[in-house]
């Protein structure tokens, strides 16, 4: 049962000015609402009778200094399935304004017919320290039966809200699995087909996407790639604002990352960690994509081993005691300013043996550093050759990706050569198969 009278007890504090001056005034209005039109322009209708029960009652109230408002809020031929309502709306602009102290209906569903609209007016009620009154049923919030009633009301709210939300997820987690478009933000490369409800490829951004995985593949690098589509004058989403210029927002290595890894572009429609076939246009060749995806995972994980921890200091990993032949690593101390700074200490000291080395400021030794690599960096001949050295590292890598290609290629078509074999086993025909196969 939704119905019943609610009442919420007021505190002095927090009332509006009008109370404080005259606490015994409680301001009431009257809601009504009827969800046909039917009988509205008689004399006397079901709105009025509604507000004159309600008057009664407030009559009654009098020597709790319950007065009824003159303003009327009536809804007549409004749905209670709803809050679109206008006399309900101006209703709420007064309590927001804090002209009003209690609500008064002739029944709760008066007011609504939905738990879940019931809830959050009532919730809105609380906030601004307004009571609620149904003058036909008997529920007092000011008691602990009626507090209970409430609260029964409020979590079977709750209900009807996460059932909403698994009915939602459940809707787009079917219309996925089917390859249909959602909703949510547009990429690059599509836009909405608003009679169909379905993406359509956009020509001229779909090339920016296809230019943006032949420069990957070209440059193994994502921020070259963003800097090579910037300084071509690209953008990654344009629109043309009211005054007629082309507004959008410059490519970068999150933008090229996340445009490389969309499934998206290859007709594909991800939900979870699940992709299903999409009933959009791919914009991208499946073998590209997927050359794509395998490289990016090779540059992230490096050589497949895991990646070391970053550390603050420079030279961690790099730097070795020449005594003791032994790796030297950071660690703290505080000076009698009690200001805290790093050194290099040798893991040898550390596991008590001697070493002459002692401890080493990381400031001045990583200074030291950098100032010598610079110094190198300026030698036109070694800085060359470095350079080269790292492009030859890159080429091998990419090989390495090419030849891997080939070699899925080949255990593909052994794999459908074996299948054929098979068949030709099963009925009867291998020896002609292959005696064919031979001329």
């Amino acid at each position: 049962m939704l119905a019943g009278h609610l009442h919420f007890r007021r505190e002095e504090r927090g009332m509006s000015s009008a109370l404080v001056k005259d606490p015994k005034v409680v301001r009431c209005a009257i809601y009504t609402r009827k969800s046909t039109t039917e009988g509205l322009d008689s004399d006397f209708n079901t709105l009025d009778a509604q507000r004159e029960a309600a008057e009664h009652f407030i009559k009654s109230q009098a020597a709790q200094g319950w007065k009824a408002l003159p303003t009327r809020y009536d809804d007549g031929g409004f749905t209670g399935g709803n809050l679109e309502r206008p006399a309900l709306t101006r209703l709420m602009d007064d309590i927001e304004r804090g002209e009003i102290d209690t609500v008064v209906v002739y029944k709760v569903d008066r007011l609504s017919r939905s738990l879940l609209d019931f809830a959050r007016l009532v919730e809105r009620f609380e906030k601004r320290r307004v009571a609620f009154v149904s003058i036909t049923q008997h529920f007092d919030t000011s008691t602990s039966m009626g507090r209970l009633v409430l609260h029964i009301l409020l979590s079977f709210a709750q209900f009807e809200r996460e059932l909403i939300s698994e009915r939602t997820r459940d809707k787009i987690a079917a219309a996925k699995r089917r390859g249909k478009w959602t909703g949510g933000p547009l990429v690059l490369g599509y836009r909405v087909d608003r009679q169909r409800r379905a993406l359509e490829v956009v020509p001229e951004e779909a090339a920016i996407v296809k230019l943006a995985f032949e420069l990957y593949e070209r440059t193994l690098s994502v921020a070259l790639t963003a800097q090579r589509l910037n300084a071509r004058g690209l953008m990654l989403r344009t629109r043309v604002a009211e005054d007629g210029t082309t507004r959008g927002r410059p490519f970068n290595k999150n933008a090229v990352h996340r445009l490389l890894r969309n499934p998206l572009y290859v007709g594909k429609v991800r939900h979870n960690d699940d992709l299903f076939l999409g009933e959009h246009e791919p914009i991208i060749d499946r073998d590209v994509f997927d050359r794509v995806q395998r490289t990016l995972d090779l540059r992230a994980t490096g050589t497949g081993m895991r990646r070391p921890r970053r550390s603050e200091s420079l030279l961690t990993g790099l730097l070795r005691c020449l005594p003791c032949d032994a790796a030297m690593s950071t660690s703290h101390a505080y000076n009698h300013k009690k200001q805290r700074y790093r050194y290099y200490r040798c893991r040898a000291s550390q596991e008590g043996l001697r070493c002459p080395t002692g401890l080493l400021n990381a400031n001045d030794v990583e200074a030291a550093v950098v100032a010598q690599v610079k110094a190198l960096a300026k030698i036109g001949a070694l800085r060359d050759r470095i350079l080269a050295t790292l492009a030859e590292g890159d080429e091998g890598e990419v090989e390495l990706v090419a030849t891997k290609d080939r070699l899925e290629a080949r255990i593909t078509e052994l794999g459908v050569e074996a299948k054929r074999l098979l068949g030709a086993f099963s009925t009867g025909d291998a020896g002609g198969c292959l005696l064919a196969e031979r001329l």
